[in-house]
């Protein structure tokens, strides 16, 4: 009898063992099957990164194809209409359309924010011939933004502390700009006139101060204060804020 119990115990225990062993090989399928899963979706969105990705890069390669062309066409159609000019402007166009009228002394007196009349006169010839290319059919729709910065040199009267000269200059560099912008905006010019609703939705008006300071050598050790005096007209298209916003959607 002692024989029979002591068989039943092992019998008992190897049942219960291979139940053990059974819920462990579930368990580890079950592990197995959720760790698939689980590589799988990460897969499925690895892929749907992927293609998304390639997506975003057709979109911005598009638009920048367009961007470097419209700045391109841009920059060619401003040298035709104005390289005449920029000599006897002390003006010059750069390569990402920028018009910098470099001479401080026909711009504003020192250390004051009124336009001076040999200036103004060059208003009255460049701003009605420059809002007639940018509100074009070609460009109009096409532009974000016009906007006048105004920039000075990094010294004022010595003595001051830096604070105070960066605020002084900061102070003076966005009435400049302010003053430029009001006098073309308010112009007369018929062109300017039926184009006004258009620019108050685009023309806008920067004080820089010494923030992008000119300099005489590749070693930025001399600031060139000449130079460094200057009014800018700048133009951003839209097409540079529609690849910002993909980048930004895109992180």
């Amino acid at each position: 009898m002692s024989d029979d119990s002591e068989w039943m115990s092992i019998s008992d225990m190897m049942s219960g063992l291979m139940l053990i062993f059974m819920f462990i090989a579930i368990s580890f399928m079950l592990q197995v099957q959720e760790d698939k899963d689980k590589t799988e979706k990460i897969n499925k969105e690895l892929e749907q990164l992927i293609v998304q990705a390639k997506k975003d890069k057709e979109k911005i390669e598009n638009i920048a194809k367009t961007y470097y062309k419209d700045k391109k066409e841009l920059n060619r159609d401003l040298k035709n209409e104005f390289g005449r000019n920029l000599e006897n402007w002390e003006a010059e166009i750069t390569e990402d359309n920028i018009i910098v009228f470099n001479s401080p002394t026909v711009l504003f007196r020192t250390g004051k924010s009124s336009i001076k009349k040999d200036f103004k006169n060059i208003l009255n010839d460049f701003f009605p011939r420059y809002i007639k290319i940018l509100s074009s059919k070609k460009y109009k729709n096409e532009i974000d933004e016009i906007r006048i910065e105004g920039h000075t040199s990094n010294i004022w009267r010595k003595g001051l502390s830096e604070n105070i000269t960066y605020l002084k200059n900061m102070k003076l560099s966005q009435n400049r700009a302010n003053n430029v912008l009001s006098y073309c905006y308010s112009s007369n010019n018929n062109l300017i006139r039926e184009n006004r609703k258009w620019l108050e939705k685009h023309f806008r008006a920067n004080g820089m101060a010494f923030s992008k300071l000119k300099y005489l050598d590749e070693n930025q050790s001399m600031v060139d204060l000449i130079k460094s005096k200057r009014v800018e007209f700048r133009v951003q298209m839209k097409t540079e804020e529609k690849i910002y916003k993909i980048l930004e959607v895109s992180k």
